[in-house]
């Protein structure tokens, strides 16, 4: 690929571009030159679009796809197809599939899947075996292989002991251990935020307290063993002090956060939607504003759309035995700019790729191209025609959004939406 981008404002603060609009020439993958008004002596191909802004690509912390064994939620072709078209350059791939991704042969598969596409998948390999939380799956193995992180997606773990010799083994290899926090006991049965829309709707409830008590828990192994520990999508005010307390001590501790936690209410719940029901449940405007000042004051790292594709047969029924979760790639940036600044959203975006241990770059010449295309100004209604994955379990349907993406630039491909 050859490719000269024109007039696109680079937003990347490890850029010595940041904030200048610029044109990009790419060649064979790479960054040649950045500059005002580049010559194309050689008849390159150019790309130029209104108010174009460029960034680092965007990596996604945690996604779901089916393959293998769900294809008909979705596959891991088509999944990439819509991670680079939404804006992200790499993914981290969930092992909750059929197998689950608990051994290196399931590694191996799913990256031979990924052979060829513009958006990077990097496998997350499970924690335990079948993600039952009983014994230790193969962690060095899968680490060997190309797994990035270790974890039951949202499974927790009850048996503590087996998150405490986790966080011990993976530290011979620098692992990064995941935990799903939720105290299934205290959940019990609930199926929704409770309080008072679960109340005033009949719905079981589950409580702040069941992420909490988990987190607190989680925290106090950490201490115990030393590691890394990556706490996902987080929901409540409370589970925000706790991280920000653990940090204050010194552990090595990181969290992320939904887009549709940051979004999206359980006032949503009202017509008994289950494209609303999701895992941890949408919690109240108190714990949203408290995640979104998380965000902006360095607690919580990263957000992830916590893609999870769901076939109709077990979204569309009763709210109570409806599966969890709503796919969010394509929803994720014009969702996120409704509620958070630009500069914000980029950098929650992209920097937990160092906390995965992936490469992270500046923009300038020499470097890999590695970018996102995307405007941030327009603004659309997201609509079923929008969803781009088989599965249409989307919770940002009728929503309003701001910004487009373009596409990303990787592995010398460019891909527009």
């Amino acid at each position: 690929m050859k490719l000269i981008i024109r007039e696109a404002k680079i937003i990347d603060a490890q850029s010595p571009f940041h904030n200048k609009t610029v044109d990009i020439l790419i060649v064979d993958g790479l960054i040649k030159e950045i500059g005002k008004s580049l010559s194309n002596t050689e008849n390159f191909d150019e790309l130029k679009l209104e108010n174009l802004h460029v960034s680092q690509g965007w990596f996604d912390s945690s996604v779901s796809l089916g393959e293998p064994g769900f294809e008909d939620r979705e596959t891991i072709s088509n999944g990439l197809k819509v991670a680079s078209k939404s804006g992200f350059t790499a993914i981290a791939l969930q092992p909750n599939s059929n197998p689950i991704i608990d051994n290196q042969s399931q590694v191996n598969f799913v990256l031979n899947k990924s052979t060829g596409s513009a958006t990077e998948l990097f496998p997350i390999g499970a924690l335990s075996k079948e993600s039952a939380g009983k014994d230790m799956a193969e962690m060095f193995d899968m680490k060997k292989a190309g797994a990035i992180a270790f974890g039951d997606y949202n499974k927790s773990l009850a048996n503590a002991n087996v998150l405490k010799i986790a966080l011990q083994y993976v530290q011979d290899f620098d692992g990064l251990i995941i935990a799903f926090c939720q105290d299934e006991n205290i959940k019990g049965n609930g199926v929704a935020n409770e309080g008072i829309v679960s109340t005033r709707l009949g719905l079981k409830g589950n409580p702040n307290l069941a992420e909490e008590l988990q987190i607190a828990r989680n925290l106090f192994l950490l201490e115990y063993t030393g590691g890394k520990l990556h706490i996902p999508t987080i929901s409540t005010a409370k589970s925000v002090e706790l991280i920000a307390q653990a940090k204050a001590s010194g552990l090595d501790v990181s969290c992320s956060v939904a887009v549709h936690h940051l979004v999206l209410t359980d006032e949503k719940l009202e017509q008994f939607d289950t494209r609303y029901k999701v895992l941890p449940p949408l919690r109240t405007e108190t714990d949203r504003q408290a995640l979104l000042n998380g965000i902006k004051n360095g607690i919580i790292d990263m957000i992830t759309s916590d893609h999870n594709p769901i076939d109709i047969e077990h979204k569309k029924m009763e709210f109570d035995g409806a599966k969890d979760g709503t796919i969010g790639l394509e929803s994720a940036f014009g969702a996120l700019m409704t509620v958070l600044p630009l500069e914000t959203i980029i950098d929650k975006l992209t920097t937990g790729k160092m906390r995965f241990g992936l490469e992270m770059q500046g923009i300038d010449a020499g470097k890999k191209a590695n970018l996102t295309l995307f405007n941030p100004e327009p603004k659309s209604v997201f609509t079923k025609a929008s969803i781009l994955s088989k599965s249409k379990n989307s919770a940002f349907i009728g929503i309003e959004m701001q910004g487009k993406v373009h596409g990303i630039v990787n592995k010398g491909q460019l891909i527009l939406s």
